[in-house]
């Protein structure tokens, strides 16, 4: 069955770190902000709340640089976050736009807070490639739970079988199969037309 709905990723697929070993890497480097501490004092204790949306992210973040690197804003250290983890894929951007053009809709489905969802979506241009984002903190549940897949298919009032998605993660991937989604593992340099058959026409060409 052809989709009507294309459902892409964004961290690992669209979106990538500048650096490959993450836009933490160097963050001590770069701000005096020791990585193992943002992690164990945010990341560990804080991103649950932030990222379901019971929690702003600067409202649980200054109280940890606070302690761990008063020196370092908020706006600091979410300025260098943001734009450390925003490399796109333009051959992926390409494929997006070919199937998009002949009325497949293609939207985002991701694990984001409110802040980078919309600094994606506004400042990063996602908007121009996309027709609609579904995030984590909008909708209250994460990949992989089922409830986050159930919360995309009211959003857009399609059933599963009528939605094709790629993302990085396996996890992911198997709890969309679960749901009746068309589901394929993203991997770096593929094609969506080779992952997803649906999206082919007989003769060839993406439709």
């Amino acid at each position: 069955m052809k989709p009507a709905i294309l459902m892409v990723d964004v961290d690992g697929v669209v979106v990538r770190p500048a650096n490959p070993l993450g836009w933490s890497a160097e963050i001590e480097r770069d701000l005096g902000i020791p990585a193992a501490a943002l992690q164990s004092r945010f990341f560990q204790v804080h991103w649950a709340d932030v990222i379901h949306g019971r929690a702003g992210l600067r409202e649980r973040l200054a109280g940890v640089l606070a302690e761990i690197a008063p020196h370092v804003s908020c706006e600091t250290l979410i300025r260098y976050w943001f734009h450390g983890d925003a490399e796109l894929d333009a051959n992926l951007l390409t494929q997006i736009a070919t199937v998009r053009a002949t009325g497949v809709a293609v939207h985002l489905a991701t694990v984001q807070e409110h802040e980078r969802a919309a600094w994606l979506w506004n400042d990063l241009g996602l908007r121009d490639h996309f027709d609609d984002m579904h995030y984590a903190a909008d909708l209250g549940a994460s990949k992989p739970s089922q409830a986050f897949y159930a919360a995309v298919e009211q959003r857009v009032g399609r059933r599963g079988s009528a939605i094709a998605f790629v993302d990085d993660s396996e996890r992911n991937v198997q709890a969309a199969r679960e749901r009746g989604w068309q589901a394929a593992l993203w991997t770096s340099g593929a094609s969506l037309p080779t992952l997803l058959p649906a999206l082919m026409h007989p003769s060839g060409e993406v439709v």
